[in-house]
């Protein structure tokens, strides 16, 4: 293979790497399209009003020591 082919290859690769992901999106965007969206749930509001997050030590209980 001559350099010049290996160049032309190279080239070929990348405007196909390029433009194919772009052709694939405008194909499957056209497909769902025509599906129906799905409407978003609503927001739950927080009952709980406290900000603050609790501490390692505050979560996990400390273990309990036995003498021997």
């Amino acid at each position: 293979m001559n350099f010049l082919d290996g160049v032309l290859l190279t080239v070929f690769n990348t405007i196909v790497c390029l433009v194919l992901p772009k052709v694939l999106s405008v194909i499957f965007a056209t497909k769902t399209q025509d599906q129906v969206t799905v409407p978003s749930p609503p927001a739950i509001a927080s009952s709980d009003s406290s900000s603050e997050i609790p501490t390692f030590s505050e979560v996990i209980p400390a273990p309990s020591r036995v003498s021997v």
